[in-house]
């Protein structure tokens, strides 16, 4: 491995249950673990279930954690990722489109009609990716959201950087005719529905 997994000296402070390495973890993980969950299940509550549970396995592999084996990070999104097809499984493959969480989207701009607007935006992309197959859907968040590269993409859904180049060209066609197809805010170039 060309560059040292920055993790490792975490997970062995972590190993030795030291509190403040614990804080450490949650603190430059959580974000991106929520962030992953939420966008592949649509659903906040469940984000936050399946980071609770990355947490525990986090703690219970660190004082035996090898490296050199994987980085940290690719071993973590695959935890994540295989804790969200559970929890698909168990709505029996349901299409995402929980209205609340989608609601929860946050955004920071000052001006109350930008805030509206940019809500509705991220409430129609968010409807947009749940209208993917959970494949393509899973694609497009890691490579954009995730922001990992299509080597470690790939490595992570286990296909090879060419199929993964397949399904981000075919979410992309669908992301696109969904965006194109269904009424939603106005975007530069498009009139109001």
């Amino acid at each position: 491995m060309k560059d040292t997994d920055p993790d490792v000296e975490l997970l062995a402070r972590i190993g030795n249950n030291e509190p403040a390495a614990i804080n450490e973890m949650v603190t430059r993980k959580l974000p991106r673990l929520l962030a992953l969950a939420s966008r592949i299940l649509g659903d906040a509550d469940e984000a936050r279930d399946v980071a609770q549970e990355s947490f525990l396995r986090i703690w219970r592999q660190a004082a035996s954690w090898r490296s050199g084996e994987a980085r940290f990070d690719t071993w973590l999104h695959r935890v994540v990722l295989n804790l969200c097809h559970d929890h698909l499984r168990r709505r029996k493959e349901r299409p995402l489109n929980d209205e609340e969480a989608m609601s929860e989207v946050v955004d920071t701009a000052p001006a109350p009609d930008e805030q509206l607007e940019a809500a509705a935006r991220s409430e129609h992309m968010a409807a947009a990716l749940a209208s993917l197959p959970e494949r393509q859907r899973e694609a497009i968040v890691l490579q954009y959201y995730q922001e990992l590269s299509n080597i470690d993409a790939a490595a992570l859904m286990n296909i090879s950087v060419e199929a993964l180049e397949s399904l981000l060209s075919r979410a992309r066609r669908n992301l696109r005719s969904y965006l194109d197809d269904t009424p939603g805010p106005a975007r530069p170039g498009r009139g109001k529905p």
